[in-house]
């Protein structure tokens, strides 16, 4: 059990030193995890309501912040390539982030064919496929995990991810504040350098 915490550890410092350079990203992911906290206590009294809020709020913002705010050079702090990371990336690098969001974009356009009564009736049904979109997507990296690398890999990603909000709330609530003082990127000051 203790090197299942030791990974965790590993892939939340990975993660976070590698892909969370830019002050925006981290506001960005400050306000996802709000976000997903909310859609996690939406699950219980509304499943569909809470996958809408899951990705049209968490997952847009939390994934703009990587697409278009957060540093593709050379990262001098950590003397890594942009391929070098996202060669190493346990999770969704980005090529395979926008699959993803290819899946979940085009996801609805199967209800096209189907009828439906009503406008809401259609946006519940979008939020029932993008409910399975998501779930699917957790356990499809996992089980992908699980061969690629081991178990325990594919586990910790799993818990690292649904996890990920109430860690993130931590991390980036300062964020948004470094970012009305100007401060455009993270200097990175806890990454020590080799």
């Amino acid at each position: 059990m203790r090197s299942f915490w030791a990974e965790l550890r590993t892939q939340r410092w990975d993660d976070h030193r590698y892909y969370h350079h830019s002050r925006i990203n981290q506001s960005l992911h400050f306000l996802s995890a709000i976000s997903f906290i909310v859609a996690y206590a939406m699950m219980f009294k509304d499943p569909v309501i809470s996958a809408l809020i899951g990705w049209l709020v968490a997952m847009v913002s939390r994934q703009s912040g990587h697409f278009f705010f957060e540093p593709k050079g050379y990262d001098e702090v950590n003397r890594a390539t942009h391929a070098h990371k996202e060669d190493i990336k346990v999770g969704y690098n980005l090529r395979r982030k926008m699959i993803l969001h290819l899946v979940w974009a085009l996801a609805p356009a199967v209800l096209l064919f189907l009828p439906h009564t009503s406008g809401e009736e259609f946006v519940r049904h979008v939020g029932e496929i993008w409910l399975i979109v998501g779930i699917g997507a957790l356990l499809l990296r996992t089980l992908q995990l699980f061969f690629l690398k081991d178990v325990q890999t594919g586990l910790v990603w799993l818990t690292k991810i649904i996890t990920d909000p109430f860690h993130d709330v931590k991390l980036y609530c300062k964020a948004p504040l470094y970012l009305m003082r100007g401060e455009l990127i993270d200097p990175m000051g806890e990454v020590h350098r080799a």
